[in-house]
């Protein structure tokens, strides 16, 4: 019985995800790692006078302490936290429908920022390393009606700013000319760079997979690889 539970112990997979988002899941997948998912539930509130980089960055390090508490020795916990920023205002999910309907109104016919932040915990000796990402996102004049059939699709209530970029039926992003992955919550390059520094690098090209998976040919990804 003790060889079994040694044996067992040390079947778990390197990296953990400190998230549920299945959005997360499915970028953090491109890079060929095998992963668990450990949820942090970590206190998302703005602490006074806090930056957005440094709340998005604050809240991915406090994910990854989190779940390090319960991840194994040989493990590599990744975290990441994810806001909208408009007029110096942090965006978080909307509490309800009429909140979405205020972000999605205030967003439209300008571009905001996301701010993406990352961390990555080595479970054996403590050290952890973070990056962050920050894009700009241009929004159409959608119109009240476009807002209204995409609050009763559901999708606005679990997202930052009240929208999900990759939303089939909810076209509101003009134009992209930064991370397409990072607006919706892990920037895969960034990602990449920071694992390749605690030693775990990708199984596959990711940023192949990643522009294949998106359909969006990313004007940036050699520079982030290359920072």
């Amino acid at each position: 019985m003790p060889v079994l539970e040694f044996l067992s112990m040390n079947s778990r997979p390197t990296l953990v995800l400190a998230s549920n988002s299945p959005r997360r899941k499915d970028l953090l997948a491109l890079g060929g790692w095998d992963f668990e998912v450990s949820v942090s539930n970590a206190d998302e509130s703005l602490l006074a006078n806090e930056s957005p980089a440094d709340y998005v960055v604050r809240l991915a390090q406090t994910k990854a302490r989190t779940v390090a508490l319960r991840a194994g020795s040989g493990q590599v916990v990744l975290a990441a936290d994810t806001t909208v920023v408009d007029a110096n205002e942090i965006m978080g999910k909307p509490a309800d429908s009429a909140e979405a309907k205020r972000m999605l109104s205030q967003l439209r016919g300008h571009a905001h920022k996301v701010y993406t932040g990352i961390a990555a915990l080595r479970v054996s000796d403590g050290v952890m390393l973070s990056d962050l990402c920050v894009i700009d996102v241009p929004m159409r004049n959608y119109t009240d009606e476009e807002i209204d059939a995409y609050i009763a699709t559901g999708d606005p209530l679990d997202k930052a700013g009240a929208y999900g970029i990759q939303h089939a039926r909810a076209q509101l992003v003009e134009s992209m000319r930064g991370c397409y992955a990072g607006v919706m919550g892990l920037p895969m390059c960034h990602v990449t760079r920071l694992l390749r520094q605690l030693e775990i690098a990708p199984l596959k090209d990711v940023p192949v997979q990643c522009q294949a998976l998106l359909k969006y040919d990313c004007p940036i990804f050699m520079d982030v690889l290359r920072a």
